[in-house]
């Protein structure tokens, strides 16, 4: 398995004028995320304060191949809704990982 940065950004259906959990469709992406999590599909993830406005969250994944993170992704319901977008996929090489202590 490799891993995998993954970068979102808001889609032409995010609500600028509610919160993140507010967006439409916040439950079913939630839970959908929680289901990643349980297949060890995302190893960390969050909201990022990245100084560009548009950014939403990062993640780190594990997968096969960069094309099966894009699929995952494409199932996510705010992706289906275009409340977000991937704005960027990136192969990582983790060196330092303090999770494993």
């Amino acid at each position: 398995m490799s891993v995998f940065a993954v970068a979102t950004a808001k889609g032409v259906n995010w609500d600028h004028d509610r919160d993140i959990r507010e967006q439409p469709f916040w439950d079913e992406h939630a839970a959908y995320a929680d289901q990643l999590v349980a297949q060890g599909f995302v190893i960390l993830g969050g909201p990022i304060a990245s100084g560009d406005d548009g950014d939403v969250g990062l993640l780190a994944v594990e997968a096969d191949d960069e094309r099966t993170v894009w699929s995952v992704f494409d199932a996510d319901p705010w992706k289906v809704h275009e409340v977000y977008r991937v704005k960027s996929v990136w192969p990582w090489t983790l060196w330092l990982d303090g999770r494993r202590r």
